[in-house]
C-alpha cells in the first residue's frame, strides 16, 4: 500500500525590485538620415514605452520602459522633479507620486509634458529647440477631442515635430497579431483589452474601428491590486507596513490566476489537501533574533540575582527614608508632650489643633505607635543588613501614608517563593518565520475575478464578458459570428493563467448551439501594442498623402482636434444632436396686438426662429 505524499510548502518571497535609472542614450545614425526615424511612444496609464520605428534588428524593442508617474515635492524646482525610473522605490513617495492620467485619459497636460521630456532626452536629443521627428503616439478609444487637442499643441507648439499619429493601444496589437497570423486585411473582429485603470471592448467591422459600440468596463489592474492589499490588510492586521501596493502588483502579476468555474474553485479550497498543496506563503523580511531567547539556564540565575540586589537596595533606601520620617515626627510629639510638663497650656493646646487631636490621651496613643514603629524599622534594617538572600515585595506593593504614624511591617519575601523553573522542561518554541507568512490562497483567484464580477468588490456595473454579450447583440446574426471567429485578447490584465479557457467557456455559454468562435491571446499582451505601433510607422511613412499622419499644416488648418484616420485609430462619428426648441415668451397684452396682420406677423417670426437639427462630429 502507497504511503500518502505529505504536501510540499510553497514559501515564496517579495522580490521588491529596485529600478535604475535609465540611461541617456546617444542619438542612433541610421534614425537620423536618410530621413528620420519615428519615435513610437507607448503613452500607458501603467507603463510608457518608448522606442524608434527603424528596420534594424537593434530597434526591434523599446528602450525607454517605465511607470508613468512623477514625483514632485511641493516647492520644488522643475529640474527636481523624479520621472519613471530615477525612482527607485514607489512606496516611499507614493503620497508625492502623481500621473498624467484620470482614468485611461490624459488630463494633466504638466505632467505629460514631464514624461515626453524625460522620453526626448533619454533618446539622445540634447537640443532644446525642437524634435524633428515623427511621433507614433498611443491614445484612449473615443478619446475626447479635448484631449486630442492639448496633446496636438503640446506636441506640434512645444515640441516643433513635423508630424503626428494617434492610434489605439488595443487596435495596434489586434492587428500586429493579425499580420504575424498571416490573416489578411480587412481584418473583423472583437478586442478584449484590460490595462491598469479599466477594460474595453472594441469591436471591428472590415478594418475600421466600430466607435458607436465600443464599451468601456471601469475594471482592470488598480483596481484587483487595491483589492487583493484590502483582503491581506483585513486578515494580517499585525502587518499593515508590509502590505504594500507594490508588492500586492508583484503578487497578482506572479502569484494569480483566473478560475475557469470560480464557484467550482472555491469548493475545492475548502479541502485541507487541496489548500496546503496550492496555498502559497509569502515571507515576509524579518529579524531572527529575539529578545531574551537562546539564554542559558546559568544567565537567568544572574539575571534573578542581579533584580534582587536591586529590590534589596531600594528596600533599604524606603526604609531608611521611613524610618527617618518617623523619628522625626516622634520628636515633634514628644516635644509637644514636653509642653504640658513645663505647664504651657496654651501653647499645647494651640499644637494640639494643629495636629488635628483632641486631647492628651490620643497625642500619649500616637506616640506609642510611632515608637513601635520606629523599633521594628531599625529591627529590619538589621535583619536587611545580615541577610542578601531577602527582600520585601510586599512593601513596594503597599502604598506609604504620610499622615498615618504606624506602618505596619509585612514579614519578608522570601526568594524561596519565586520558584526555578527547571530546565528539562519543554518550552513552547515562538516560530517567528511564520509569524511573518502571509497565506496567499483564496486570494489568488478572487482579486482577477473581479474582471468577470465587479459585484465583489461593491462596483455596480457589468462584468468583462456581460459587456461583450451585450455589445454582440448590438449586430445582426451573421456579424456576430464574423466577430465572434475572432474574438482577440490583449493588455497588461490580461497575463493571468487561465483567462484564454475563461472566457471561451463564457462564451461557449452565451453563443448558441454549435456555434463557432475562436479566442486568440496575444504574443506579448503588454508589449504588442508598441510592436504594432512600430510595424505601422515602417509601413506607412510619413509624409506625402499617407493616411494617418497629421502634418504642421493640418494642424494649423484644420485645429487640434484633426484626425487622420487609419486601420488602428479612433474614427470619426457624426452625430445629430437635436437643439431644444426655446420656450415661447407670454404673450403680450390684447390691446397691443389687436390686427390680425399683426398675429400673422408674429407667427412667421416663430416659425423661422424653429431651429433644425445641428450635426455635430466627434470621436
Amino acid at each position: 500500500m502507497a504511503s500518502k505524499e505529505q504536501p510540499v510548502c510553497q514559501i515564496f518571497s517579495f522580490q521588491d525590485c529596485k529600478t535604475a535609472p535609465d540611461p541617456v542614450y546617444e542619438l542612433p545614425t541610421p534614425c537620423v538620415s536618410p530621413t528620420p526615424a519615428p519615435i513610437v511612444i507607448d503613452n500607458g496609464s501603467f507603463q510608457t514605452r518608448a522606442g524608434w520605428a527603424a528596420a534594424a534588428d537593434e530597434f526591434d524593442s523599446p528602450r525607454l520602459l517605465f511607470r508613468s508617474v512623477a514625483a514632485r515635492s511641493r516647492g520644488a524646482a522643475r529640474s527636481e522633479t523624479q520621472i519613471g525610473n530615477d525612482i527607485s522605490n514607489l512606496e516611499p513617495l507614493r503620497w508625492l507620486l502623481k500621473s498624467q492620467f484620470d482614468r485611461n485619459v490624459v488630463v494633466n497636460f504638466e505632467i505629460q509634458e514631464l514624461i515626453f521630456d524625460y522620453v526626448f532626452t533619454h533618446l539622445g536629443f540634447a537640443s532644446e529647440g525642437s524634435v524633428e521627428h515623427p511621433v507614433v503616439l498611443t491614445e484612449a478609444p473615443c478619446n475626447p477631442l479635448h484631449c486630442r487637442q492639448m496633446m496636438s499643441e503640446l506636441l506640434f507648439e512645444c515640441y516643433r515635430v513635423p508630424y503626428v499619429s494617434y492610434g489605439v493601444d488595443g487596435l495596434y496589437s489586434f492587428y500586429y497579431n493579425n499580420t504575424r497570423s498571416n490573416i489578411q486585411p480587412s481584418h473583423t473582429g472583437i478586442v478584449l483589452s484590460s490595462g491598469y485603470q479599466c477594460s474595453h471592448i472594441l469591436p471591428v467591422i472590415n478594418g475600421r474601428l466600430d466607435a458607436v459600440n465600443c464599451k468601456r468596463v471601469n475594471v482592470a489592474g488598480s483596481q484587483a491590486a487595491s483589492y487583493l492589499q484590502r483582503l491581506l490588510q483585513l486578515k494580517y492586521p499585525g502587518h499593515l507596513a508590509a502590505i504594500t501596493l507594490s508588492r500586492m502588483e508583484e503578487l497578482l502579476h506572479e502569484h494569480s490566476y483566473i478560475a475557469v468555474d470560480y464557484q467550482e474553485e472555491l469548493e475545492k479550497w475548502r479541502g485541507p489537501e487541496f489548500y496546503e498543496r496550492e496555498v502559497h506563503r509569502i515571507q515576509l523580511p524579518f529579524s531572527g533574533k529575539l529578545p531574551g531567547g537562546c539564554v542559558t539556564v546559568e544567565e537567568r540565575q544572574e539575571r534573578r540575582a542581579q533584580q534582587l540586589r536591586r529590590l534589596q537596595e531600594i528596600n533599604a533606601r524606603r526604609r531608611e527614608e521611613k524610618l527617618q520620617q518617623d523619628q522625626e515626627r516622634l520628636d515633634r510629639l514628644l516635644a509637644i508632650q514636653e509642653l504640658l510638663e513645663d505647664g504651657l497650656f496654651d501653647q499645647f493646646h494651640k499644637n494640639l489643633v494643629e495636629l488635628n487631636m483632641d486631647s492628651a490621651e490620643e497625642l500619649q496613643s500616637y506616640i506609642n505607635k510611632l515608637q513601635l514603629a520606629v523599633e521594628q524599622g531599625r529591627q529590619k534594617l538589621l535583619q536587611s543588613d545580615g541577610a542578601e538572600g531577602r527582600t520585601e515585595v510586599s512593601e513596594l506593593e503597599q502604598p506609604m501614608d504620610e499622615g498615618d504614624g504606624v506602618a505596619l511591617m509585612d514579614p519578608d519575601f522570601p526568594e524561596d517563593t519565586l520558584p526555578e523553573k527547571p530546565a528539562n522542561v519543554v518550552q513552547p518554541v515562538f516560530n517567528m518565520a511564520e509569524y511573518h507568512q502571509l497565506f496567499v490562497g483564496t486570494e489568488r483567484l478572487r482579486c482577477p475575478e473581479i474582471l468577470f464580477q465587479p459585484s465583489l468588490t461593491g462596483e455596480d456595473q457589468m462584468g468583462l464578458m456581460e459587456t461583450l454579450q451585450y455589445v454582440l447583440a448590438r449586430y445582426t446574426p451573421e456579424q456576430q459570428e464574423a466577430l465572434v471567429s475572432n474574438v482577440f485578447l490583449t493588455g497588461g490584465n490580461m497575463q493571468y493563467p487561465g483567462v484564454k479557457e475563461r472566457v471561451e467557456r463564457e462564451l461557449l455559454a452565451c453563443r448558441p448551439f454549435q456555434s463557432n468562435f475562436k479566442v486568440t491571446m496575444a504574443l506579448r499582451p503588454s508589449l504588442d501594442a508598441w510592436h504594432g505601433a512600430r510595424d505601422w510607422a515602417l509601413k506607412h511613412p510619413a509624409g506625402g498623402e499617407t493616411e494617418g499622419w497629421i502634418s504642421r499644416q493640418d494642424y494649423e488648418e484644420k485645429g487640434g482636434e484633426y484626425l487622420s484616420e487609419h486601420c488602428a485609430s479612433n474614427v470619426f462619428i457624426p452625430m445629430k444632436i437635436a437643439k431644444p426648441v426655446p420656450a415661447r415668451p407670454a404673450e403680450p397684452s390684447v390691446t397691443a396686438l389687436t390686427s390680425t396682420g399683426a398675429s400673422a406677423a408674429v407667427t412667421m417670426v416663430t416659425t423661422g426662429l424653429n431651429p433644425g437639427n445641428v450635426s455635430m462630429v466627434t470621436s
